[in-house]
């Protein structure tokens, strides 16, 4: 069986690996074994945040839509039931959106979801 040469492929990754770690501090940019640990630990926090990223958007979404519903004197959820029950589909980075934007639109879909609630 041939001997196997990589070292096109081999440079081609060490040169990605080293490309990656350009940012990192002493030699965990100039050497091969510590940017190599670096990077990857970069990857695997990376890929782990893109999950994260969407429960976080969620969370702050949520945060504002409560904030503005209690200025309407509603609660987070009764908007929600609310809007719901009215037939209004609006997700939540909309209403989030509306919320900081554009107060009075938001208000609108406020009574909207309270006439809803109060006539079931």
């Amino acid at each position: 069986m041939p001997r196997v040469r990589s070292n096109v492929a081999r440079l081609k990754r060490k040169k990605q690996v080293m490309k990656a770690a350009r940012g990192a501090f002493g030699g965990r940019s100039k050497l091969w074994k510590a940017a190599k640990e670096t990077v990857e630990r970069g990857w695997r926090y990376a890929y782990r945040d893109r999950k994260n990223k969407k429960r976080d958007f969620r969370r702050l979404w949520i945060i504002r839509i409560n904030a503005a519903a209690r200025q309407h004197e509603m609660s987070y959820n009764a908007l929600i039931s609310g809007l719901r029950k009215a037939g209004i589909e609006v997700d939540r980075k909309i209403l989030a959106d509306l919320a900081v934007r554009d107060p009075q639109a938001f208000g609108e879909l406020a009574d909207k979801a309270r006439s809803a609630l109060n006539a079931a």
